[in-house]
């Protein structure tokens, strides 16, 4: 398993670095441990396409169930990175005005951002997409195609599962900043309560 340290010390993070905790070790391993699980979706996406292709191409017989399987994959791939790529912070930020701030203010941006902004859309996420899985689930929901594929409730459920992963990434990085506000960097700065303001 590739190591969380690794990789986000591979991210230019211009000295903002949050102090960790046993459970927030945990956490992130967790979101890390699923993620490199469902990196061999994109192994998998890959080859439908090639699929695809070579029946559309080679042989002129497309089939609308690869199609359909290249999106159903994508998501898949995409909606669990989601909270990998946070766990590691490699998520575009726009730092016009973070750069030029103390690690204290940054600190509660970080804060700020994750309770009134992050965490609230994840929640709303969650809540709304359980009545859409569930509606798919008992309806046996499949493709409108003829020969599309059934089960959109399993895709479908990907949504839920995903936000679950990356609420619990922002729950992680929340006591992240916490602990950092409390104990200061851990490259030596010392608690945001004795640092001055730059």
């Amino acid at each position: 398993m590739t190591h969380i340290t690794e990789i986000v010390e591979s991210i230019d993070h211009h000295e903002f670095v949050l102090r960790e905790t046993s459970f927030t070790r945990v956490v992130d391993r967790l979101v890390m441990l699923v993620s490199e699980i469902f990196n061999w979706t994109w192994i998998a996406l890959l080859t439908v396409i090639i699929a695809n292709v070579i029946l559309r191409y080679v042989f002129s017989q497309g089939m609308i169930e690869f199609e359909e399987l290249q999106w159903h994959l994508y998501a898949v791939g995409w909606l669990i990175g989601l909270s990998s790529t946070f766990v590691v912070d490699g998520h575009v930020r726009v730092d016009v005005l973070h750069d030029k701030l103390s690690y204290r203010r940054k600190l509660w941006f970080e804060m700020i951002g994750l309770l009134f902004l992050f965490l609230p859309f994840v929640f709303f996420i969650i809540i709304y997409s359980v009545p859409l899985v569930e509606l798919s689930w008992t309806t046996s929901e499949r493709s409108t195609s003829a020969n599309g594929l059934p089960a959109r409730w399993v895709v479908k459920g990907f949504l839920l599962f995903s936000f679950v992963l990356l609420g619990l990434a922002g729950i992680s990085r929340l006591v992240k900043v916490a602990t950092s506000m409390v104990l200061g960097s851990p490259n030596g700065a010392p608690p945001p309560a004795t640092e001055n303001n730059r």
